[in-house]
């Protein structure tokens, strides 16, 4: 599970940082003393896990989950037990006080991994070998002559196959077909402007044809 941790106390995030390390289970993404520096941050990025104080400056634990749509799981982690009542009236995971002992979380997280659906696998031949890769780990397939490239997070994989199969791949309900050589995963777009889009770092062309496709799509006006 990808999480982040929001505390302003500097320790107890280090104790979150530590913890998070020594299991196998999540992978702490950031971590963030204001809140309103992580709601930036969310506002640009997904996890599906919030480790989170509730008495902080400027915005409190209760009030930054408000805000949030759609809502990571949450697990609070603060040193006042009178929160616990309201924590799950919030739908939180887990309650976790302070001082956080590494067993008490582990409970926790194994929770909050009971609740994140099984990872989809999808299969990509490239030549006699066969990959099986996290659907969430593409960001976009690129067609160049009789080839496709997938590209993933951490790296790529060259395919012999038509534009025309792509979504015989891919879902196509988890991806759209952007330009004649592109189509990207929904899930990663960072960024859209008039003719191109933004995917890890990487810019997009946007075809004339599939403007509209994309605007509909993504619910823009």
């Amino acid at each position: 599970m990808t999480c982040i941790a929001i505390d302003d106390e500097p320790m107890a995030l280090e104790v979150i940082e530590r913890y998070c390390a020594d299991s196998n289970l999540v992978d702490l993404k950031a971590t963030f003393r204001e809140p309103l520096k992580a709601i930036a941050w969310l506002s640009r990025n997904k996890v599906d896990l919030i480790f989170l104080d509730i008495n902080m400056p400027d915005r409190s634990g209760m009030q930054l989950v408000q805000s949030l749509s759609p809502l990571p799981m949450i697990i609070f982690t603060t040193a006042y037990s009178h929160y616990a009542v309201e924590s799950y009236n919030v739908g939180a995971v887990d309650y976790l006080l302070k001082p956080i002992l590494f067993e008490r979380f582990l409970t926790a997280i194994h929770k909050a991994a009971k609740e994140v659906p099984m990872e989809t696998i999808v299969y990509f031949k490239s030549g006699p070998q066969t990959y099986p890769v996290k659907l969430n780990d593409i960001l976009y397939l690129e067609k160049d002559g009789n080839y496709m490239t997938v590209h993933l997070k951490e790296k790529n994989i060259l395919i012999r196959e038509n534009m025309s199969d792509v979504f015989d791949l891919v879902p196509a309900n988890d991806f759209l077909r952007v330009h004649k050589s592109y189509v990207v995963a929904i899930r990663h777009i960072t960024m859209i402007e008039a003719h191109q889009l933004t995917i890890g770092g990487e810019k997009i062309p946007v075809g004339s044809t599939y403007r509209e496709s994309l605007r509909v799509r993504l619910g823009m006006s």
